[in-house]
């Protein structure tokens, strides 16, 4: 779940993803063929990399990083499963979806200050428009500008 919202992946980018595809060197995901079957870069965070460097010596992947018997990936519901549980476990009474795990990677580095183009090449959107209605901004935002009349 951590490699979703730190890179902002959508779900089956995540299942599709190759062990070759981290390149923990230069901290970043290559996503080959996700959606519209587009190619892509995205950041890998320095904590999920640590967790990923952890997961891969006790799992052993052979292809897929996360593979549910050697060389076979997870189905689409097994995140969603996984997702679910995590939110019960946190005690989190909401639904919570992998899709909006992306929205509020967007959304947390737009109120990092995060330029909203480098946002849409991180989500491998082509229009500016999908992003930004992936980065609605939040009222925390609103309240911490200034006007220009100040």
């Amino acid at each position: 779940m951590s490699l979703l919202y730190s890179a902002g992946l959508r779900r089956q980018e995540l299942l599709d993803l190759k062990i070759t595809d981290v390149d923990s060197e230069r901290i970043i995901i290559s996503v080959n063929k996700g959606k519209g079957r587009k190619d892509r870069v995205t950041i890998l965070s320095e904590k999920a990399s640590v967790d990923l460097r952890k997961y891969f010596k006790e799992w052993r992947p052979k292809t897929y990083l996360f593979e549910i018997k050697i060389g076979e990936k997870y189905g689409r519901s097994s995140v969603g499963k996984i997702l679910d549980r995590a939110a019960c476990k946190a005690q989190i009474n909401k639904r919570i979806t992998p899709h909006m795990i992306r929205h509020s990677f967007a959304m947390h580095l737009l109120e990092a200050g995060t330029n909203l183009r480098h946002i849409q090449t991180l989500l491998g959107h082509s229009s500016s428009k999908a992003t930004e209605i992936n980065t609605r901004v939040s009222l925390q935002h609103i309240q911490n500008l200034k006007s220009p009349l100040d």
